[in-house]
């Protein structure tokens, strides 16, 4: 006697939605606790130094983003500052080499969204709103899910504007 097991459309379509949302699950998404080319410890510069986010990320009060600092902003301090430290000296080769730091970004939207950082810093909010406690990570990771229903929850509870054209260009 032969047991022949068939499977239909269902099965496939089953198994496919499993797999889907496997990967969904699973995937590391953007850069979650991602190493970096430099180990950037927040923590220290954000709690222990008291440097505010926006020394660093001035782009934030005047721009649609905040920007990552130029490698020159950071030898500001780090000419003197830390200069033995092997996380500065790779600084210092890119500082030389005149490159960009290749940062890993953690934080992307996409393309239809438009999110101006001045707004949300003219209106006071908190940087640690939207990227989490920062100021005690040794590694920048995505805390907040940034999706469209986050947002609009926070702009309700704020009373900021729901219209659709604040957000999508």
């Amino acid at each position: 006697m032969q047991i022949v097991m068939r499977a239909g459309p269902g099965v496939f379509g089953a198994l496919a939605l499993v797999l889907v949302l496997a990967a969904i699950t699973f995937s590391p998404g953007e850069a979650a606790g991602q190493a970096q080319p430099i180990a950037f410890p927040h923590k220290v510069h954000v709690q222990d130094y008291r440097i505010d986010c926006q020394y660093c990320h001035s782009e934030a009060r005047r721009s649609e983003y905040a920007g990552i600092p130029s490698v020159t902003r950071c030898m500001g301090c780090h000419k003197i500052t830390a200069a033995d430290r092997p996380e500065v000296q790779k600084l210092q080769e890119y500082f030389n080499n005149q490159a960009p730091i290749p940062w890993v970004r953690v934080h992307k939207l996409p393309e239809f969204v438009h999110f101006p950082h001045k707004r949300h810093v003219r209106a006071g909010l908190a940087c640690q709103t939207c990227h989490g406690p920062v100021e005690t990570m040794t590694v920048a990771e995505r805390v907040a899910p940034l999706t469209m229903g986050w947002c609009v929850e926070c702009h309700t509870t704020r009373k900021a504007p729901v219209d659709c054209m604040v957000c999508h260009r």
